[in-house]
């Protein structure tokens, strides 16, 4: 019979946080543990996408949390749908050898459509005038209610945002400790993403920082708890480890300084262009895809992403297939930043020309990441005040907008997606079985042959 295993997502876990976590210090002390490589761009969704299928992002195609979907003209971040990810998913190899098999995924990424027996994932209700309402997807759909009805709605707002906190974490554990217990799935994924906020708010080293860990680890505590009732092995992993940065680059002010990045204009807003736009970067912390429409413009690009203050490097063709991202989904140039800098998607060269989205909390219509929607703007006084008048409109079923985020990010003090230059912040691989590692790097393509192999499964994943 195969021993239940429990696969936690700690975001952010590194060996310097695990000292301020004793849950899972303990659990390591009386397991195995191990460095655990990375891919390029350390970033969620390529992270998990490699994670679960044991293939770089030039096989998988998650080249980032987001990019310029070419056949539709447009920049989408945080997509959900799992046939975005190609390549085999660790459930259909486990099911080759065990039919039956059966898997829970709490809030791992790209879990829509997933063929997972049981799936949590967020999913706001976006009401038709122009509200929205925290709340999540269920597989099966009667799980949304058993959950709802016992920990409340999905705290989204918690999950994301000025107000992001260890709420989300704590619900996300609440709902895995309840499947584990009801469901009994033989592999369960539980995405915890506490640590993400405040490292990148004070960064990896502040106090915040250690504090986080400690609120992480209490939550973790009846997850393991819950674990050992069912006498299932325990994984602990990162996609990542933050590291501290002091400035910004404005890729794309450059480009359209340059000439190669076009806007156009609607109410004195100012929006990216991609249809015609010669040159623009999709910025995803410290990685940067940059997409050139002409190739006579290739050469030109490069120049201006390599001569700004904080790109240690550009990566062409060569670049990205030495590091595994030579995928048509990715830019025809790749910029990584110095361990110090990090990447603002910004494209605009004057705030009062910013569309009325940038100064809120919009993951979706942002043409990149925005690290910024982590903070209330430190400028505006009644930021805050502003946001609890908002609140109110929305409880009265009013339209409303929270512009509470600043367009200034040197506010940001924490980043991720370059290679780690520095073991303290290099991600952790745990196992609660005293064997299972040996001290030896496990590369991110090889933790899916880990997982199978943990449950007798490996032989079925060496097949393919």
């Amino acid at each position: 019979m195969t021993r239940p295993l429990v696969v936690l997502d700690v975001v952010g876990l590194t060996p310097a946080l695990l000292d301020h976590m004793p849950r899972l210090a303990a659990l390591a002390r009386a397991g195995s543990r191990a460095p655990l490589g990375t891919v390029l761009p350390a970033v969620t969704c390529s992270a998990q996408a490699t994670f679960l299928t044991g293939a770089p992002p030039a096989e998988h195609g998650i080249v980032g949390n987001g990019w310029y979907f070419r056949g539709v003209g447009d920049v989408l971040l945080w997509r959900q749908h799992n046939a975005l990810v190609g390549g085999e998913k660790i459930w259909d190899a486990a099911r080759r050898a065990r039919p039956g098999y059966t898997v829970a995924n709490v809030c791992w990424w790209y879990a829509m459509g997933a063929d997972t027996d049981f799936t949590v994932t967020p999913r706001p209700i976006y009401h038709a005038d122009g509200r929205k309402d925290p709340d999540c997807y269920t597989r099966p759909p009667a799980l949304h209610d058993e959950l709802v009805s016992r920990y409340g709605p999905f705290p989204l707002f918690q999950y994301w945002g000025p107000t992001a906190s260890i709420a989300s974490s704590r619900w996300i554990a609440a709902a895995a400790r309840h499947i584990m217990r009801t469901e009994r799935p033989d592999l369960t994924l539980v995405y915890l993403p506490h640590l993400d906020y405040d490292l990148q708010r004070h960064g990896p080293d502040s106090p915040q920082a250690r504090a986080a860990a400690g609120e992480l680890d209490a939550e973790i505590g009846p997850l393991l708890d819950a674990a050992r009732e069912r006498d299932a092995i325990v994984v602990v992993l990162s996609e990542y480890g933050i590291t501290p940065v002091s400035r910004h680059v404005d890729i794309n002010r450059a480009l359209r300084r340059a000439g190669l990045l076009d806007v156009y204009t609607q109410a004195g807003m100012e929006y990216l262009d991609p249809w015609v736009s010669r040159a623009f970067a999709v910025a995803d912390h410290q990685v940067a895809h940059v997409y050139v429409r002409r190739p006579e413009d290739t050469e030109r690009a490069r120049e201006v992403v390599a001569g700004l203050p904080g790109v240690a490097e550009v990566l062409d063709e060569e670049g990205k297939k030495r590091h595994g991202l030579d995928h048509e989904r990715a830019g025809e140039l790749v910029a990584v930043a110095e361990p110090d800098a990090w990447f603002t998607y910004y494209y605009w060269l004057d705030d009062a020309r910013a569309p009325d989205w940038a100064a809120t909390v919009d993951i979706h219509r942002k043409p990149g990441y925005d690290p910024a929607e982590l903070f209330f703007d430190p400028e505006d006084t009644f930021a805050k005040a502003r946001a609890a008048a908002a609140l109110v409109r929305k409880k009265a079923g009013l339209r409303y907008r929270m512009n509470v985020v600043p367009l200034d990010p040197s506010c940001v003090r924490g980043s991720h997606g370059r290679l780690p230059a520095d073991e303290r912040h290099q991600p952790v691989l745990l196992c609660s079985e005293p064997d299972a590692l040996g001290g030896e790097e496990v590369a991110a393509t090889g933790v899916k042959a880990f997982l199978l192999g943990l449950q007798g499964l490996a032989d079925a994943d060496a097949a393919v």
